[in-house]
């Protein structure tokens, strides 16, 4: 499973960058207006810190439009991916631009499986499911992992299925168990993914016995 940064933080970034963990990194205007940075410095600095794919949001609302927007964001860097929307004219661009352009897509705000299926069948790089608006709604978003999984798998399709706004462990050993290919996760949640109980636990044990033994 790939390990994908949510956030548009370059020093987050560059210390998630720096454990040799990191795989990606997705954001959306929001988080960048969030820097105070103007839109495409932020996006040009992330791509010159990870060199895996970064997820730039193309925002537009006709397919022309987004396929327009898309082709400045891929000018910046080559590991550049273009989210669009899981509407009609997204769909729509999607394909274009994978099919015509040659420009990497992730189809983003899947929250079905059926989505899922039209997001994949436009070639897209990346189809990003989100599962912590579903749970916020009571629906069960480990439900649309699996039957994500299970449609890539019975159709044959390449898209990488991109499990998005995780917030906790839960939702990462979720992903884990049914099959997701990449999880995005604050860097908060990325961190504490390198914690357990017993882990400090039984490092504690181990400073102490050597606090004895070293003498």
């Amino acid at each position: 499973m790939k390990i994908f940064l949510d956030t548009a933080d370059v020093e987050a970034i560059r210390r998630a960058n720096d454990t040799g963990l990191l795989d990606g990194i997705t954001t959306n205007p929001m988080k960048i207006a969030e820097t105070g940075k103007p839109f495409y410095s932020v996006i040009e600095e992330i791509c010159s810190i990870v060199a895996g794919p970064v997820s730039a949001e193309a925002v537009a609302y006709r397919a022309e439009d987004i396929v327009r927007e898309a082709e400045k964001l891929a000018a910046i860097a080559p590991n550049v991916v273009n989210k669009v929307p899981m509407t009609v004219e997204g769909l729509k661009a999607a394909a274009i631009l994978e099919r015509e352009k040659n420009i990497r897509v992730n189809v983003t705000m899947v929250f079905s499986a059926d989505q899922a299926l039209l997001a994949m069948k436009t070639r897209a790089t990346f189809v990003s499911i989100v599962l912590s608006r579903l749970d916020k709604i009571g629906s069960e978003s480990d439900i649309l992992v699996d039957d994500t999984v299970t449609v890539k798998e019975n159709y044959g399709f390449t898209s990488e299925i991109l499990a998005a706004s995780l917030k906790t462990r839960n939702h990462v050993l979720n992903c884990l168990r049914y099959g997701a290919d990449i999880i995005s996760v604050p860097e908060s949640l990325f961190f504490e993914m390198f914690h357990h109980p017993l882990t400090d636990q039984a490092l504690a044990g181990f400073d102490e016995i050597w606090e004895k033994v070293r003498r």
